[in-house]
């Protein structure tokens, strides 16, 4: 029987998987842009070659700190999980559990071609991505291990992951003041006050379902809906006057419909925060294509937004001004160290992606709920 490969080269993007790895039961590979990242493919790490491979990431254990380069090794054999075989060395160094070869195949590892094969050919490489998650370079194993010495110096050569592309970079969002008067700023911090937040959580994909969970680790926020229809009004018009024009310049998207009318409250006593995360990877959030984050207040430290594919800059508007960026770019807010920040947060759409969020209906946990277009 012959077999193809997937042949991944220089300036391809990695594909994206979710995986269970030593760190989480199901990690979204997607979340780890900002830093260089080596995937491992060992094959098995009861195999001599991968032990001397895992031997030579011991040796260089200096290199990977999670700031600068993460290491993930990737093993098929079931039995690395279950003995115990392989450990994570926090920080920097993971290993998924690619049972089935999912992951394998969408990175060369093993062929196109597994269903109903007992034996499956196995090609143990290295791939290094650079922050933006594209392909640097990859590296097939010598049998002589030279791979893992030409890998090492390799990666200590590479610049500040803030100039990996040779020039900072800027993160491709737009930067708007003047989005709410002050008057009205103050007019939905006043809501919020007065009626409190509730704890805000995040949408996973679980069993199928998109549902809602929390996790003060990745996210901590309080939330009010607005549900007064005259100012839900109030914030359309300024965000369609004074944003939607810039979204259709820019990116010649033609914005119809807006979701999530809330007050945001991120706060130093709570340690307000939010990690890096993408805000369209489930499908109950596959329609949504531009995120808005209008800063309602300017006294607070930390809460500011970044980009961590794009550098380590990150966004602090003035009261009334809003960062707007795609739904599908990574971001995070740093942790709140001083007083509270206030902001509105909705997401903008349009007509299609309407329907494609009604067509997800079926997927959306009870506590989700059904959407229905006006």
């Amino acid at each position: 029987m012959s077999f193809s490969f997937v042949n991944l080269a220089p300036g391809d993007p990695a594909p994206w998987f979710r995986a269970p790895c030593t760190s989480n039961p199901d990690f979204a590979f997607d979340t780890v842009g900002g830093r260089y990242i080596v995937l491992c493919f060992l094959g098995s790490a009861s195999d001599p070659v991968a032990q001397a491979t895992l031997f030579s990431v011991a040796a260089h254990r200096h290199l990977f700190d999670d700031s600068r380069i993460s290491f993930f090794g990737v093993t098929a054999d079931p039995a690395d999980q279950a003995e115990g075989r392989v450990k994570e060395n926090l920080p920097g160094i993971r290993f998924f559990f690619d049972v089935g070869g999912a992951v394998s195949r969408l990175y060369g590892s093993v062929p196109r071609e597994t269903e109903g094969v007992t034996q499956v050919p196995v090609r143990r490489l290295w791939i290094v991505l650079d922050p933006t998650l594209r392909i640097m370079r990859t590296i097939p194993f010598a049998p002589d291990g030279s791979d893992a010495s030409e890998l090492m110096a390799f990666l200590s050569a590479l610049p500040a992951v803030d100039q990996f592309a040779g020039v900072p970079l800027q993160a491709p969002v737009l930067f708007l003041p003047n989005v709410f008067e002050p008057d009205f700023c103050r007019k939905l911090i006043g809501l919020y006050d007065a009626n409190g937040g509730e704890e805000s959580g995040f949408m996973r994909e679980v069993g199928g379902k998109t549902v809602g969970v929390t996790d003060p680790n990745h996210k901590r926020r309080r939330d009010y809906t607005i549900e007064d229809q005259a100012i839900i009004s109030a914030t359309q018009a300024r965000i369609k006057r004074r944003i939607v024009p810039e979204i259709a310049k820019v990116h010649q998207f033609h914005v119809t419909r807006m979701e999530r009318y809330i007050v945001g409250c991120y706060t130093a006593e709570d340690g307000g925060h939010f990690r890096a995360h993408r805000d369209n990877t489930t499908k109950g959030t596959a329609h949504r294509r531009f995120a808005i984050s209008i800063n309602l207040n300017a006294e607070f430290e930390g809460g500011e937004v970044s980009f961590p594919e794009y550098g380590p800059r990150s966004f602090k508007p003035p009261p009334g001004g809003a960062v707007v960026f795609s739904c599908s770019l990574l971001h995070a807010v740093s942790k709140v160290t001083q007083g509270r920040r206030y902001a509105f947060l909705p997401f903008v759409y349009d007509d299609a992606a309407a329907a494609l969020r009604e067509q997800n209906n079926p997927f959306l946990s009870e506590s989700v709920g059904e959407y229905r277009r006006a």
